[in-house]
């Protein structure tokens, strides 16, 4: 049976977090799965950055795709 006592939530939530800022990628970011598989094209990511205002995800968001290809 696994645990869910607050201390194992806690220690799942340090985990994640030095993964993300050892490796510079997020984990389950759904936008960037969805992208590339192709399920969604970077004016979707981008469309989705904007809704996200000035949080650090959406910065993750639009660093994935930071600009028009062909511009």
């Amino acid at each position: 049976m696994i645990s869910s006592s607050p201390r194992s939530l806690i220690e799942a939530g340090t985990f994640i977090e030095a993964i993300e800022e050892r490796q510079g990628l997020k984990v389950a970011c759904l936008e960037e799965i969805a992208w590339r598989n192709g399920w969604i094209g970077e004016e979707d990511v981008r469309a989705q950055a904007e809704s996200l205002g000035k949080s650090p995800y959406a910065a993750y968001l639009r660093e994935l795709v930071p600009g028009r290809r062909g511009s």
